[in-house]
């Protein structure tokens, strides 16, 4: 479980957070809502000690982020996947490289575990075809053309998805999403919400998404915060987000129209 508990980060005059608490639920899928400056990159940079909030407590599992040792911190952070917005590919690099590199920089240098490893996660974002049906000869085939791409030569799409298995590099219990749907078009961003659900469902993994996408938190949340000002103005599920009677929550939403992204 992540709980922020009377979070407060100030910088400069600016009063970014102020009285921030809010539960995380396990094995659930958060979606962090809010206007552009309101905090919530901020509050992400505070769960993986990035920051140093000027009051109030992050508690991952019950510990306080602020009385770990940076080794204890280290621990933490490799239990969380981090899904950048844009997906934060190193161009000169490719596919394969992007994806172990986390590992490689960890002194790992077992062949056969970071070819496993790479295999697995390629797979589990749907980048490799099911080996139990395509067999073994076309799955290596795929994986070695996928393995030695670049980022150039990748659609948004699936960038984002090579961004979301690196991710899931070391099976951490946490994965959090910046802006996982921003530039992409509407059938990708429909894909990348069923990714998000089924890696939720699959791997049983809490996952926090920080999302402007009206859509993708109807599609996919399980509970949604949003905030405004500072602090959280709504916390609940995606019924009540539509049905709330603030006049804050509601203005976001408006432009907001049910139904397909297609339509």
């Amino acid at each position: 479980m992540i709980s922020l508990q009377n979070l407060h980060k100030s910088f400069g005059s600016k009063h970014v957070l102020q009285g921030i608490d809010l539960q995380i639920p396990n094995g659930q899928i958060t979606c962090i809502i809010g206007k552009s400056g309101c905090g919530k990159s901020v509050l992400l940079k505070h769960i993986v000690g990035l920051l140093t909030q000027d009051k109030g407590e992050v508690l991952i599992d019950d510990v306080s982020i602020a009385s770990m040792t940076k080794q204890e911190l280290f621990e933490v952070r490799r239990n969380i996947g981090y899904v950048f917005q844009g997906a934060a590919l190193f161009d000169s690099l490719t596919v394969y490289e992007n994806v172990i590199i986390g590992l490689y920089e960890h002194g790992k240098r077992d062949m056969a575990l970071l070819n496993s490893e790479s295999r697995r996660v390629l797979s589990a974002v749907g980048l490799l075809p099911d080996i139990s049906e395509s067999g073994t000869s076309y799955f290596e085939k795929e994986f070695s053309l996928l393995s030695s791409k670049k980022p150039s030569d990748l659609s948004g799409g699936m960038k984002k998805r090579v961004g979301v298995a690196r991710a899931l590099v070391g099976s951490p219990s946490y994965i959090f999403y910046d802006e996982p749907t921003t530039g992409l078009d509407p059938v990708n961003s429909e894909q990348i919400d069923s990714m998000i659900l089924e890696l939720s469902k699959k791997l049983s993994i809490t996952s926090l998404v920080i999302t402007h996408d009206m859509f993708s938190v109807f599609n996919i949340a399980d509970h949604v915060a949003m905030l405004d000002n500072g602090k959280v103005c709504f916390e609940g599920d995606a019924h009540n987000l539509k049905h709330t009677s603030d006049s804050r929550v509601s203005e976001f939403i408006s432009r907001f129209q049910p139904g397909s992204r297609m339509q």
